[in-house]
């Protein structure tokens, strides 16, 4: 086990078809990857075909495979449809209760608690896109120094500030102070800090947004890995949506230019433990957006440079390709959809099989690969183990 590595990519917001629940969050009939597939007349992505992407269900424009690599679905257990919810069951934390979320702004005793621990009033306070809340409030922060907090459907709290007007050490501050009042029933999923620049009329986000997520309220197979004396290699925000809890090693990884450049140089230079990374661009820079063209583009990147990652995978290598949620364009809001998410899994002995289960079943594969064993106590199930009680049979 010293030589053997895990992959696991999370293609945020590349849902995949409404849970049986969706109806309950406004999403039923949802599904993110069929309606882009229909919307851009057709998905153009080889590699993922050839992994056995159209193996899960019909998609417009990708090909069943003969040979697939471990292919299904994997349905959330607990409730919500945001990042955290669905990084946390991937690897084996389920929530018992979804956090509160603020899809009319902050109530105002809430506000005040949270107006006067930043020293500051603040401005907007209500349910918003990211780019438009720059963009309409952006020229009267410039004039207030008021920092734009905004909330969505999603158990989120994001706070936004010129760069020329609070410096981003001085927004981090904050939105740690804010974290730390937001907790028990005000227990925000995170707290995001949304740095950005420009001028009025071409407001920019930069690259410096920092999530302040809950702290993981069990064990994760990535602390049981530490345990183990497995390195864990957080890329982009997945050490925010942990709270650092279960890291040993960050990457950078702001968008998916340099998560996959990253993940590529991991491939070349890490001699074992997992790597676990998320691609952003799917969820914050399209399918908020639903820019079903900058979407498929974003997919065409990441199956290009899956290509160039397999010849390079080492015969002990596990690779996961999955998501957390969806983000399906033809929903009649621009927030997450509550859908099941793809599994493509390729491994020595993967056998071209089906496995739909849950989204912990990651965590306890990647667990059986990297630690030889499985856990009790966690959710999920190992589809190694199954793959293997296959082939036996």
């Amino acid at each position: 086990m010293s030589e053997r590595r895990a992959f696991v990519v999370v293609i945020d917001a590349c849902g995949i078809g409404a849970l049986a629940d969706a109806d309950d969050y406004g999403d039923g009939g949802t599904n993110t990857l069929v309606h882009l597939a229909q919307a851009c007349g057709g998905l153009d992505l080889p590699v993922l075909e050839s992994l056995g992407l159209g193996c899960i269900l019909p998609l417009l424009g990708v090909r069943t495979a003969p040979a697939p690599v471990l292919h299904g679905r994997l349905c959330a257990s607990g409730p919500g449809k945001d990042s955290i919810a669905g990084h946390w069951e991937l690897m084996g934390v389920v929530a018992e209760h979804a956090p509160p979320t603020y899809p009319e702004g902050l109530p105002p005793a809430l506000l005040a608690r949270v107006e006067q621990v930043m020293g500051t009033e603040v401005i907007c306070n209500r349910p918003y896109n990211g780019i438009d809340a720059i963009v309409d409030f952006g020229a009267e922060h410039l004039w207030g120094a008021k920092p734009i907090l905004y909330t969505s459907a999603d158990s989120v709290v994001q706070i936004a500030a010129h760069v020329d007007v609070l410096a981003p050490a001085t927004l981090y501050a904050l939105c740690e102070a804010v974290r730390d009042i937001m907790s028990g029933p005000d227990g925000v999923g995170r707290v995001i800090a949304r740095p950005f620049d420009g001028e009025p009329g071409a407001f920019r986000r930069t690259a410096g947004r920092r999530d302040y997520a809950l702290v993981p309220p069990s064990r994760s197979y990535l602390e049981e890995l530490g345990a183990c004396g497995v390195a864990v290699h957080a890329v982009g925000k997945i050490a925010d949506l942990f709270a650092g809890v279960g890291i040993e090693e960050r990457h950078l990884g702001s968008d998916n230019t340099q998560a996959l450049g990253t993940i590529a140089a991991l491939i070349d230079e890490l001699d074992r433990g997992l790597v676990f990374a998320n691609l952003i661009d799917t969820d914050q820079r399209y399918g908020h957006r639903k820019d079903v063209e900058g979407f498929h583009r974003a997919l065409r990147e990441i199956d290009a440079a899956v290509g160039r990652w397999l010849p390079r995978l080492r015969p002990g290598d596990l690779l996961v390709i999955t998501a957390d949620h969806g983000c399906d364009p033809s929903a009649p809001h621009t927030d997450h959809t509550r859908e099941s998410v793809p599994l493509l899994a390729r491994f020595a002995g993967d056998g071209g099989r089906r496995h739909d289960g849950c989204l912990a079943d990651v965590g306890a594969s990647v667990y059986e690969w990297l630690a030889a064993g499985s856990l009790s106590g966690l959710a999920g199930a190992s589809f190694i183990t199954c793959s293997r009680a296959a082939a036996d049979a």
